[in-house]
């Protein structure tokens, strides 16, 4: 209860400091120098932070959709034979760092927000397709006995037997990408794409350490909180999939 308790705060704090930033202005007046601004002030933070949590969410979206999907494929018979590809699609991301993939689809997609999606997408393939690729393969065979035994069809199987018990491995990729992408979509900001590495950037560029702390501190508590939230989406799956185990056994 007392850690539930600090989130909260700390939630509260993060929302208060995005929508009056000002109010915290004295906090950051001794980090600033020759009456540089204590706060932010080339754009709205909260209007920033916001569009930094979109390129996460949309991008984190589309890898799980691809990742996962990629799992499904190459766990069943007729897909097998494809999981070294399918691990080499996944380990693009990883292989290219984003600011080598950001530089390669700049040319082609231009300034702005696309090229982050794409570096992003592509980084966070890995753990979401290894974690669920896990979770699909290391069901307990009795339990897939039963839903034969019970003539379920292999999209039936798949549905009502197989994911959700590999749900809570599969949403720990997912934290895993996310937070990932929430520290490393700062990047977006060298080409011209609306996150929080704007704030750290122009604190570098001007030497202002209350902009860079700005930054960072929103980029780490959005990071926390949104990994508490996927462990407590992770603890419900559990306990849903322990319930289920010994009904379909």
């Amino acid at each position: 209860m007392i850690s539930l308790g600090i989130r909260l705060v700390v939630l509260v704090l993060l929302v208060a400091f995005l929508v009056t930033p000002q109010s915290f202005a004295p906090l950051f007046v001794p980090l600033t120098q020759n009456g540089a601004p204590p706060i932010y002030n080339q754009g709205r933070l909260i209007d920033i932070a916001l569009s930094h949590l979109g390129i996460v969410a949309v991008t984190t979206l589309a890898s799980t959709i691809v990742a996962v999907s990629l799992a499904i494929f190459v766990s069943r018979p007729a897909g097998a034979e494809f999981l070294p590809l399918s691990r080499s699609i996944a380990n693009v991301g990883q292989t290219f760092p984003p600011i080598a993939v950001l530089a390669l689809a700049v040319p082609i997609l231009g300034f702005g927000a696309k090229p982050t999606l794409v570096a992003l997408f592509l980084y966070g393939l890995l753990p979401i397709f290894e974690n669920a690729l896990v979770g699909l393969t290391t069901l307990p065979p009795v339990v897939i006995d039963a839903a034969d035994g019970m003539g379920m069809t292999p999209l039936q199987k798949l549905w009502r037997v197989e994911l959700p018990l590999a749900l809570p491995v599969i949403l720990s990729g997912i934290r895993l990408s996310a937070v990932i992408s929430m520290g490393t979509a700062t990047i977006g900001s060298t080409v011209a794409a609306t996150t929080l590495g704007e704030v750290i950037i122009a604190g570098l560029t001007s030497s202002n350490f209350a902009f860079v702390l700005q930054g960072g501190m929103i980029v780490a508590v959005l990071a926390v909180l949104v990994s508490d939230a996927f462990g407590v989406l992770e603890r419900w799956a559990s306990k849903r999939a322990g319930q289920q185990r010994p009904a379909s056994a």
